[in-house]
């Protein structure tokens, strides 16, 4: 009597099931990272920042300066991502945005050589815009509870200014009008620290530099911040900060360089998602 035709397993009549199969067995599982990190994060909030603002404009007929302005507390909307990739590497992603408009007196007298003065008086209208993004690729030194990050990336900013003031060049009064707007992308590097009190409290402080020294919309952008971080359910936490903004960005013109000098402080409020 014939013995019974062996029955193939069905990974063994499908190779591609089976070599699949081999792989996932052999793939090793990556092991839980540091608990002051998230495999992703998502952050939505607003820093409430009380702005100290100095902008330069160039006119046909010399720089328009505003000279130290404090126009009151701003608050701006801000969003930041983060994706770890394995356990110590990640990329980090941030967004805000600065809007501010100013009315009140400017003085200000500027020498134009052998065609004489321009001196502005009075009310002066200001209008500021910034836009800024970064994205960032991230190495996280450490596995415990405290973490040391290292950051590489880019930054993009969109900067656009507008003022008016009345002006009297050489004895003729009238108002004076100028408006600039332009983008950039530049080089960033970051640095953050890490330390997880317990996996649902944690503390953070972070500091990043952008800088761009060429081409006709340049200067730099610094950030730091330190923090809080605490979950009262396991997905779902708020994050507490205080930070500090400076920023100084020249474009050149025709007639004179456009300049914006901006500092932000004060604190920021997040809700925080995690995975």
């Amino acid at each position: 009597m014939p013995l019974p035709r062996p029955r193939l397993l069905p990974s063994v009549r499908h190779p591609v099931l089976l070599g699949a199969g081999l792989l996932i067995a052999a793939a090793p599982a990556f092991a839980d990272p540091s608990p002051a990190l998230d495999r992703f994060s998502f952050s939505v909030g607003g820093f409430n920042a009380d702005p100290k603002i100095s902008a330069s404009f160039g006119t046909a007929y010399g720089a328009l300066q505003t000279g130290d302005i404090k126009p009151g507390r701003v608050t701006m909307p801000r969003i930041s991502a983060d994706v770890l990739l394995g356990d110590r590497q990640g990329i980090s992603f941030d967004y805000y945005r600065y809007k501010r408009d100013y009315s009140g007196g400017v003085a200000n007298t500027t020498s134009l050589g052998p065609f004489g003065t321009l001196n502005t008086f009075g009310n002066a209208d200001l209008s500021t815009k910034l836009d800024f993004a970064k994205l960032s690729y991230k190495w996280w030194i450490g596995s415990g509870n405290t973490v040391l990050g290292l950051g590489a990336g880019a930054a993009y900013y969109r900067a656009t200014l507008g003022a008016s003031a009345l002006a009297s060049v050489n004895g003729q009064i009238g108002t004076l009008s100028q408006s600039s707007s332009d983008n950039a992308v530049a080089p960033l590097l970051e640095i953050g620290v890490r330390h997880a009190i317990t996996p649902d409290l944690r503390l953070f402080a972070d500091a990043s530099g952008v800088w761009k020294n060429g081409g006709r919309f340049h200067g730099n952008i610094y950030n730091a911040s330190a923090g809080v971080e605490w979950f009262p359910v396991k997905n779902v936490g708020v994050v507490l900060a205080y930070g500090v903004t400076n920023i100084d960005l020249t474009r050149n013109n025709d007639f004179a360089d456009t300049r914006l000098k901006v500092k932000l402080q004060g604190p920021s409020a997040f809700l925080k998602a995690r995975f």
